[in-house]
């Protein structure tokens, strides 16, 4: 249990230079008027990505740790449900798919800000926060 544990405590920072890199990429391409390129498919598909993967481990791990007596606290459950959330978020873009570049640039860039913050207002919820 205590590896699931770290490896998802690990992928966290994974997912925060994901973020950054795609928030200033985004935020480039919008302010600069640049084109929706590949790469920019590529990057908010890994950001998609690693929530997903993010999610993943944490169901696995709230589920098998509480079945294996540590049991199901609420801040347990508000912080899956708020990084459930999240990962909702990160999945907006695909909504923009045959948007301008203008806008997918800016609505990408609102929708990784959007899900950073949720995850850090999950990772809060924790004892220990961001310090675990």
């Amino acid at each position: 249990m205590g590896f699931l544990l770290m490896i998802h405590s690990l992928l966290r920072w994974l997912i925060v230079i994901a973020a950054v890199v795609a928030i200033v990429k985004f935020a480039l391409g919008w302010l600069q008027g640049g084109s929706y390129q590949k790469f920019d498919r590529i990057l908010t598909a890994a950001f998609s990505g690693l929530m997903d993967l993010q999610v993943t481990l944490g169901l696995i791990f709230l589920i098998a740790d509480g079945i294996a007596g540590a049991g199901y606290p609420i801040y347990r459950i508000e912080h899956g449900f708020t990084m459930i959330v999240a990962a909702v978020v990160s999945h907006l873009p695909a909504r923009w798919k045959t948007a301008s570049d203008a806008l997918r640039f800016r609505n990408t860039l609102f929708c990784i800000v959007g899900a950073l913050m949720l995850v850090y207002l999950g990772v809060s919820q924790l004892p220990g926060g961001w310090s675990r």
